[in-house]
């Protein structure tokens, strides 16, 4: 195994950059919003907190996390709740616990099938419906947790994203209920990773698993998505009483593995969690930053020639340049790993292909992810953060201009 994609395209991006060469980062999924001066006081506030605490996370935290799922119609209470150093290693920690076959959306994030693999667990990817990624096609599932059944190796969790990366869509409730049903009937525990559930853009309905299936959902999420705090490295996971035994699995791997999540991050996080007024409008005007830029890049793309789903969460793309194929392959691009490398070799914007999150080469697709046009120091961010037309300002009209160009050079080269 290699470094996870979307942290080496992150080294490329700062190699690129310290070497002089003008590079447009729409590969890492960074927020990129400056960090609220709130959360900074109070993570100052408990610096000089050393200890270790326990390991399942602090109570001032779990009883925060608590509350903000309560708030969302799926009632917890503090004992279900264990946090970690960011929700990724307590996914890894699920998946050790339950042990496989995982099932999993394709495509999905780079880390839920490397965690398994890491794991030696099988983790069989099924399609999506078009449009709405992060969550298994109902009818694919059944078939697939019906093959692995009959050959003796029964799956023994189904896992969603919700809403998605990397196609910034969202399932809809149809599909979420009968994926549900799905798992009712093989027996499987429902892992749904809510880490952008809160940067929905408009009216776009939203039905988490744990509001269909309770007792059968397990979910994570964290503030690294929602208030840009992605290097405090904190997350939590809810468990319902049927994996009790699960969350205490995933407690003794804590244990041995990061001992506890940082005291002074965790009471910033248990705060934050509460979900103050100051925390909302900042959420607030970071979902509509997001949801903008990603509707003027998802454009740029289509006129390309692209088709690009409307994001419809979060602040990524997958836009697919299939249609386009005898085309690019004119100029040597067979493949998504092909796209991605002429994107950036030949007119410096760095993106991610669609290989890294489990599709197939042969799709032309890539992941966008958008935050990082917002400006390269926080006066920009916050000056971006706070116009009602951010695709306006100097240095993100200039940055979206060098995609326009380079998508146009790029076809246009083929077709010539």
């Amino acid at each position: 195994m290699s470094v996870s994609p979307t942290l080496a395209i992150n080294q490329e991006i700062a190699r690129r950059r310290a070497a002089g060469l003008p590079t447009v980062a729409l590969g890492f999924g960074e927020a990129s919003i400056p960090v609220h001066p709130e959360l900074v006081r109070r993570l100052g506030d408990h610096a000089s907190r050393g200890d270790y605490g326990p390991v399942a996370g602090a109570p001032e935290l779990l009883d925060a996390a608590a509350g903000y799922w309560s708030r969302r119609g799926v009632v917890t209470r503090p004992e279900q709740v264990v946090a970690g150093p960011g929700s990724k290693p307590l996914l890894y920690a699920l998946f050790q616990a339950l042990g496989g076959p995982v099932l999993l959306p394709r495509p999905s994030w780079v880390s839920y099938a490397a965690q398994n693999l890491l794991l030696h667990q099988e983790a069989p990817m099924v399609d999506t419906v078009a449009g709405q990624g992060g969550v298994p096609d109902p009818e694919l599932l059944e078939q697939e947790a019906s093959r692995l059944r009959s050959a003796g190796r029964p799956p023994s969790a189904v896992l969603l994203t919700l809403p998605d990366n990397p196609t910034g869509t969202t399932a809809s409730p149809d599909v979420v209920r009968r994926v549900c049903a799905v798992a009712a009937v093989h027996d499987l525990a429902v892992i749904c990773d809510e880490i952008y559930l809160d940067l929905v853009h408009g009216e776009t309905e939203v039905l988490t698993p744990a509001q269909v299936l309770p007792e059968r959902t397990i979910t994570t999420t964290g503030l690294s998505k929602s208030l840009a705090i992605g290097g405090w490295r904190i997350g939590v996971a809810r468990f319902p009483e049927r994996y009790a035994t699960v969350r205490r699995q995933v407690t003794v791997a804590a244990s041995e593995i990061w001992s506890a999540p940082a005291q002074p991050v965790q009471q910033a996080a248990a705060w934050a969690f509460t979900e103050p007024d100051e925390l909302r409008a900042r959420v607030a005007a970071s979902r509509a930053l997001h949801g903008r830029i990603a509707r003027v890049v998802a454009a740029i793309f289509r006129e390309a020639g692209a088709e690009v789903p409307e994001p419809t969460a979060g602040f990524y793309l997958y836009p697919d340049f299939s249609g386009l194929r005898d085309r690019l392959a004119e100029v040597g691009v067979r493949t998504s790993p092909e796209l991605a490398t002429a994107l950036l070799d030949r007119h410096g914007v760095a993106t991610l292909p669609g290989t890294a999150f489990g599709d197939d080469p042969e799709r032309l697709t890539l992941r966008v992810a958008t935050p990082m046009l917002y400006g390269q120091d926080d006066a920009e961010r916050e000056r971006a953060l706070a116009s009602a037309t951010p695709e306006g300002l100097p240095w993100i009209e200039r940055s979206l201009a060098i995609v326009r160009t380079a998508l146009g050079g790029l076809v246009g080269a083929a077709g010539v």
